[in-house]
């Protein structure tokens, strides 16, 4: 059969992603600095745009009503979404399988998809300056930023443990950490929070001030220099009795001291010429900024007959307006087309800008109010309720697609009455349960193993088979090798192992 070239027409519908419609989405992303900075970018860029005022129902001086997206405390989403909304609403391989090859190596904030299906935001740019189509080199942005006592901070819990409860706990207690490396909040503050135990914050701080720098996270002075005292074997009966009352060696009160002390003045010099080679305050050596404040997108409190009140922070949100009265007038007492051709992509641009921060606080409550419906049991009882939840769970219940909902969850916070928490905190993986029950989170079950294993005797140490029909029999539907790998990510050594450790113990 003889081939020859044949001409033929195609009927078929396919999403355009405009530049537009790309920034649309792209916003979703942005954390509420990052949002106002783009925004500021356009009131200056943008000659129609104006500063919102805070007042919605105010009026032009043409007598038309201005609309300020900025001034909602909330949004009823149980109204049907507009169209703009949908069409924002796309998974990101199909944002730019229109682009051409050039363009997509320009892509370089490109998302990551993990083995479990869902998008990595974390992998990406979300800086302001994404938006900018010059393509200049930006040598301040791409500077390496000074590590910071929070970074470091979180580093070594992240390290330390991987139960999601226990992170949670922990980075908690890191945000009240000051710049110092002091710890500004008290532990029975903490559990009360978060709905969690005294015992298991304690627990937790105890491990958590055995991090880099020494001293870090103390509640005083007498402690920090007692962690670096201990860590160097230094921190003997005299020492002791001396940091015990450091506010006499403030006082010069050199009497009363070597008498504490048991020791004479030689030997308290001694001491406190070992005081002196101590870090005060540790966290100075990392980062000298202190870290910016968070502020929520969401807030969360209850109502008094029941259930939660979900509401967008108003104060984040950018104030914008159109100033269409001013277009009016330039496109009237001009006849230069290019003007006219200018003032009318500046119209556009800002009606499109205000329509996609509509659209932004419309999806962030959205999102919002699925994850309080899914773990109400957390805000009611504390992270011992916590469900296991994933991407596609709220984004089936809400009709969007999961890489929205992961754009969503990046860099937005809710502040709720047990703190304020990230919103991609309370998504958790899930083991299924026997007899088709409800699942497990699997920091639930990391938990449980650990629990087991803390419980062992010399005459009683569990193997991962043990372990495995012990946790069926809480109806907790896992394999011997998740067993396994969930110990061995828990840095627990093998039964075999524990057992000769416990024999040389006892």
């Amino acid at each position: 059969m003889a081939m020859s070239p044949q001409l033929k027409l195609k009927q078929s519908q396919s999403l355009v992603m405009t530049p537009q419609l790309q920034q649309a989405i792209k916003l979703l992303q942005l954390s509420n600095i990052e949002l106002s900075a783009f925004v500021e970018e356009q009131l200056e860029s943008n000659p129609l745009l104006e500063r919102g005022t805070g007042d919605e129902n105010r009026r032009g001086e043409d007598g038309e009503a201005v609309k300020d997206i900025g001034t909602r405390d909330a949004i009823d989403m149980d109204a049907a979404p507009g169209k703009a909304i949908e069409s924002m609403d796309v998974s990101e391989a199909r944002e730019y399988e229109d682009a051409s090859p050039g363009e997509r190596a320009q892509q370089a904030d490109a998302p990551v998809q993990s083995s479990g299906g869902e998008i990595d935001w974390s992998k990406t740019s979300s800086s302001g300056g994404s938006f900018n189509s010059g393509g200049d080199y930006d040598a301040a942005a791409n500077t390496a930023a000074e590590i910071t006592l929070s970074d470091h901070l979180t580093e070594q819990l992240h390290m330390s443990t991987v139960d999601e409860r226990e992170r949670l706990i922990g980075a908690h207690l890191i945000d009240h950490t000051d710049e110092n490396g002091y710890l500004r909040i008290s532990v029975d503050e903490i559990a009360e929070r978060l709905g969690a135990s005294v015992s298991k914050v304690s627990s937790m701080l105890t491990m958590m001030q055995t991090f880099e720098p020494t001293g870090v996270m103390a509640r005083d002075l007498a402690e920090c220099l007692s962690l670096q005292l201990r860590e160097r074997g230094e921190l003997d009966p005299p020492m002791e009795a001396l940091l015990g009352n450091l506010q006499l060696l403030a006082k010069h009160d050199l009497a009363r001291l070597t008498a504490l002390c048991g020791v004479d003045a030689d030997g308290l010099s001694a001491l406190t010429k070992r005081l002196r080679a101590l870090a005060p305050k540790p966290g100075l050596a990392y980062g000298g900024e202190a870290a910016a404040t968070v502020e929520p997108d969401v807030f969360i409190r209850e109502n008094p007959a029941g259930g939660w009140s979900v509401e967008l922070n108003s104060a984040t949100l950018p104030r914008v307006l159109v100033n269409s009265r001013y277009y009016a007038e330039i496109v009237d007492a001009t006849k230069d087309e290019t003007v006219k051709t200018f003032m009318s992509e500046c119209q556009a641009s800002a009606s499109w800008l205000v329509k996609s921060l509509d659209q932004r606080a419309r999806t962030i409550l959205k999102v919002s109010m699925e994850i309080v419906k899914q773990q109400d049991g957390f805000f009611a009882f504390g992270i011992d309720h916590l469900r296991p939840l994933n991407l596609k769970t709220v984004a089936d219940a809400i009709e969007m697609h999961e890489s929205t909902v992961s754009r969503v969850t990046s860099n937005k916070y809710m502040a709720t009455p047990r703190g304020t928490f990230e919103l991609k905190y309370f998504f958790t993986a899930a083991i299924p349960a026997l007899g088709g029950g409800e699942a497990h989170s699997a920091e639930a079950v990391r938990h449980k193993i650990k629990g087991l294993i803390s419980e062992e005797t010399l005459s009683n140490v569990l193997s991962d088979d043990k372990i495995v029909d012990l946790l069926r029999c809480e109806g907790i539907d896992i394999a011997r090798r998740t067993v396994a790998k969930y110990r061995e990510s828990l840095g627990i050594q093998s039964s075999v192992e524990r057992r000769r450790l416990l024999k040389a113990a006892g």
